[in-house]
């Protein structure tokens, strides 16, 4: 029995060494203590929700945030973590899912332990978390689409889209309220051409580019709502020698689309923040634990600098509008995502 015990207190003490990013030390006696569970380790993009952890925590006073990851991309490695967490009594976990249906079973006894339990960014299924935090949502995505080509292009002009796989759930939701922004008066100027795919792969992107420039003379832009449809696009209208001429924006991810920014091939582009997802998860976490909140749809938490956050039906919540990346601010970010 005592050998059993011992390796059981062994074993604890090693996956919390290996499981997180740095030591995870107890907080001071008073203050709540809450997790940022990310997928994986060496992630500069959850290194970056983590540091908004720590501004919010800054900000609210009282809060003890620490970063853990399992070494891979693993549901099982985070389910070890939350057994972990619960075992130490942590006040609040904030988790990025390996997998939507596979936490439920340990998120639930995470919460029936007193601990509070959110999502953010890839959401756990409900009955697994209170508040499943997201990014934004189809229509803000779609509509700023549609508003950042139109500052590139004066408003006027023949625009296209190519998006992922014609298959793309949430590109095609995007993609509807981009057709419902343009019938703005705004817009009257302006033309979406055609709706192009290239399978999130890149040389079909690459040339489904090309077959756009060359099939529409007065091509003023191209929408690409896919991080890989983006810099395929780019390197297309800057082989084309067309920078300037045809403007590129979209999703992108700042370290792959920072060389075509500074050059001005894609002068401005949008994706969410992870900074600010850790910022507002903070927020919720602090609002749960506190007790002012409690998830309900319709009520709207308050998180700082990012205002208040509506809960939906199933505990959904939308943060805001993406995140624009331009010249001023691509070489920062470029460093974390």
């Amino acid at each position: 029995m005592k050998k059993t015990l011992l390796f059981v207190l062994i074993m604890t003490m090693v996956l919390g060494g290996i499981f997180a990013q740095g030591t995870k030390e107890a907080a001071p006696a008073g203050e709540k203590e809450i997790v940022i569970l990310g997928k994986s380790m060496g992630n500069g993009f959850f290194d970056a929700v983590f540091r908004g952890s720590e501004e919010a925590a800054a900000e609210i006073g009282g809060i003890k945030t620490t970063y853990m990851a399992p070494p891979q991309a693993t549901a099982e490695g985070q389910i070890e973590i939350i057994e972990t967490l619960i075992a130490q009594r942590v006040d609040g976990i904030a988790i990025s899912a390996n997998d939507a249906d596979a936490l439920i079973p340990v998120a639930k006894k995470a919460m029936a332990a007193g601990i509070k339990v959110i999502s953010y960014d890839s959401g756990i299924n409900v009955g697994g978390r209170i508040v499943d935090l997201l990014p934004s949502n189809p229509e803000l995505i779609g509509r700023q689409q549609v508003q950042l080509a139109a500052e590139l292009t004066g408003y006027k002009g023949d625009v296209a889209v190519l998006s992922a796989s014609a298959q793309a759930t949430n590109q095609n939701l995007w993609i509807e309220w981009m057709k419902e922004e343009i019938k703005k008066a705004e817009y009257a100027n302006m033309k979406l051409v055609e709706v192009v795919y290239g399978d999130d792969a890149p040389d079909k992107s690459y040339r489904e580019a090309v077959s756009l420039m060359q099939k529409y003379p007065n091509l003023k832009a191209i929408i690409c709502p896919t991080t890989v449809g983006l810099l395929a696009t780019a390197q297309a209208v800057k082989d084309a020698g067309k920078s300037g001429v045809v403007e590129v924006t979209g999703l992108g991810l700042p370290s792959e689309m920072k060389g075509y920014i500074l050059d001005g091939t894609c002068r401005q582009m949008a994706l969410w923040n992870p900074i600010d997802l850790g910022y507002s998860s903070t927020y919720i976490l602090n609002g749960l634990i506190e007790g002012t909140v409690d998830g309900s749809t319709g009520e709207e938490i308050p998180a700082g600098r990012m205002g208040a956050i509506k809960i939906e039906e199933n505990g959904i919540a939308y943060m805001s509008t993406p995140y624009v990346f331009n010249k001023d601010n691509i070489e920062e970010f470029a460093e974390i995502y």
